[in-house]
C-alpha cells in the first residue's frame, strides 16, 4: 500500500483509460491493462522495450506521420515538463496475430510529466482513448458515403489543429530566442572582481520567456582599490519587465563608476526611474567592496538585504541601511547607507525575492532557510558550485513562481 492507505499500483491497473509509463528515453516502465487491452500486446511485450520498436509507423502508408507526431509530443514533454494534448491521431497498429497486416486505428493521446523531488521529468505518462469506431461513425449504419464523409471531416479537422498547434510552437520558438539574446546581451557575463571570483545565476519564474526584471551588475571602479556588486527587481515578468530592467541595469552600473557610494548611486538611480515607465517600486540593492580597508558599504532601495556568511558559519544580514523602494522616497532625505567589515574566507550573497519568498510564509523563515544552506555550503570553495548548491536547497520543487538573480562571492 502506498500513501493514507491507498494502493496506487491498483488505482493505475483500474484506470479506464490506457495508460503507459515511459522512461524519458521513450523506455516502457508499466502499462495498465485498459492499455494492454488497446494495443492488443502482452506486458512482456513492452515493458522495457522501446516504444517505437514496439508501435513503429505502417511501412505501407507513405503518409503516415503518427510515430512522427507522437515523438515529437513526448519530446517536448520530457524537455519542458510541460503536458501536452495532441490532436486526433491516425496510427496504424500491426495484427499482433497476423504479422504484415495493419489496422486502420484512430487515437486521442495525452502526454503528462511525471516530476521527480527535484522538478526534474522523471516519466512521461502517456494516455490514449482509441476513437476507431467514432470516426469510421458506423452507429445506426448509416450507408456508405454519409460515413466517409464524417470520418474525413473529423479527420480533416484534427489535422487542422496539430498543424495550427506546430505553428504556434514555432512561434514561441522564435519569441523565446529573441528573449534569450535579449537576456544575454542586457546582462554582464560572469567576471573576477578584485581578483575575487564571483559567480551569478538568473532564473525566470515558470512559464517565463527565460526572461525577468531581475538583474545583477558587478563593476570594478577605476583606480580606487573597490568594486561594485548589485541586485534589482523590477515589478513584473516578461519582455516589458526585462526591457525596463535593462535601462535601470545600466543606470546603475553607469552611477556606480563615478558615485562616491552606494546610497549616492541609488540616488542617481531613483532619479532616473521617475522618468522610466513601468519602473515604479522597484528595489535594488548596492555593496561597495573597499578591498584596502576590508569593508564594505551597503544600501538598499527596498530590497531584501545582502548576506554575509563568516568563515565559522555565522550569517550576517545587512539591514541597516534600507529605504523605500525607487521613486518612492522624499527626495529631501538622505539616502542611508552602512558599512561593515569582513575577512578572508567570507561569502557575500546578493540576491532577489524569487530565492526566498514563499507564498502562506513569513519572509524570516525564508531567510532563515537561505541562512542555513549558506552555513552548511560556506567551505564550498568555487562560487559556481556554491551558487549551484544554494540554489538546489531553496528553489521549491514545483519550481520558482517568481524570478530569482543572486551573486555569489568569495571574498
Amino acid at each position: 500500500m502506498n500513501g493514507p492507505g491507498i494502493d496506487y499500483e491498483a488505482v493505475f491497473q483500474a484506470l479506464p483509460a490506457g495508460v503507459a509509463l515511459l522512461t524519458p528515453d521513450l523506455v516502457y516502465v508499466d502499462v495498465n491493462g485498459a492499455f494492454l487491452s488497446l494495443s492488443g500486446r502482452t506486458r512482456s511485450q513492452l515493458i522495457g522495450r522501446f516504444l517505437f520498436d514496439v508501435f513503429p509507423d505502417n511501412p505501407g502508408d507513405a503518409a503516415a506521420s503518427g510515430m512522427r507526431n507522437l515523438y515529437a509530443s513526448l519530446r517536448r514533454v520530457a524537455a519542458s515538463g510541460e503536458p501536452d494534448t495532441m490532436a486526433l491521431q491516425r496510427y496504424d497498429v500491426e495484427d499482433p496475430d497476423r504479422p504484415g497486416v495493419w489496422q486502420e486505428r484512430y487515437w486521442s493521446p495525452v502526454n503528462v510529466p511525471v516530476l521527480a523531488p527535484d522538478g526534474s521529468v522523471a516519466l512521461l505518462l502517456h494516455r490514449v482513448e482509441e476513437v476507431t469506431e467514432l470516426i469510421r461513425a458506423r452507429g445506426g449504419r448509416p450507408e456508405g458515403d454519409r460515413a466517409r464523409v464524417l470520418e474525413a471531416d473529423l479527420y480533416t479537422r484534427a489535422r487542422e489543429l496539430q498543424e495550427v498547434n506546430e505553428r504556434l510552437r514555432k512561434a514561441h520558438a522564435r519569441e523565446r530566442e529573441v528573449a534569450i539574446h535579449l537576456q544575454e546581451a542586457m546582462l554582464p557575463a560572469p567576471r573576477s572582481l578584485g581578483h575575487h571570483r564571483a559567480a551569478v545565476r538568473y532564473r525566470p519564474a515558470m512559464g517565463a520567456l527565460n526572461v525577468c526584471g531581475d538583474w545583477y551588475d558587478l563593476v570594478d571602479l577605476p583606480g580606487s582599490g573597490r568594486s561594485a556588486v548589485a541586485v534589482g527587481d523590477v515589478v513584473g515578468h516578461g519582455l516589458r519587465a526585462a526591457g525596463v530592467m535593462g535601462q535601470l541595469r545600466s543606470a546603475l552600473s553607469a552611477a556606480s563608476r563615478v558615485a562616491t557610494g552606494p546610497a549616492q548611486a541609488l540616488d542617481v538611480l531613483g532619479l532616473y526611474a521617475r522618468s522610466v515607465e513601468g519602473a515604479e517600486s522597484t528595489t535594488a540593492a548596492s555593496v561597495f567592496i573597499d578591498w584596502n580597508t576590508r569593508t564594505l558599504t551597503y544600501s538598499s532601495a527596498g530590497h531584501l538585504p545582502p548576506a554575509l556568511c563568516h568563515p565559522d558559519g555565522t550569517v550576517t544580514f545587512l539591514d541597516q541601511a534600507t529605504d523605500p523602494p525607487l521613486g518612492a522616497r522624499p527626495e529631501h532625505l538622505p539616502r542611508p547607507q552602512a558599512q561593515t567589515a569582513f575577512t578572508d574566507d567570507c561569502v557575500l550573497l546578493l540576491y532577489t525575492d524569487g530565492l526566498v519568498e514563499r507564498r502562506h510564509e513569513d519572509i524570516d523563515t525564508g531567510l532563515t532557510r537561505l541562512a542555513d544552506s549558506l552555513t552548511r555550503h560556506r567551505r564550498t570553495t568555487d562560487p559556481d558550485t556554491l551558487g549551484d548548491a544554494l540554489l538546489a536547497d531553496l528553489i521549491p520543487p514545483a519550481g520558482l513562481t517568481d524570478d530569482t538573480a543572486l551573486i555569489v562571492m568569495r571574498l
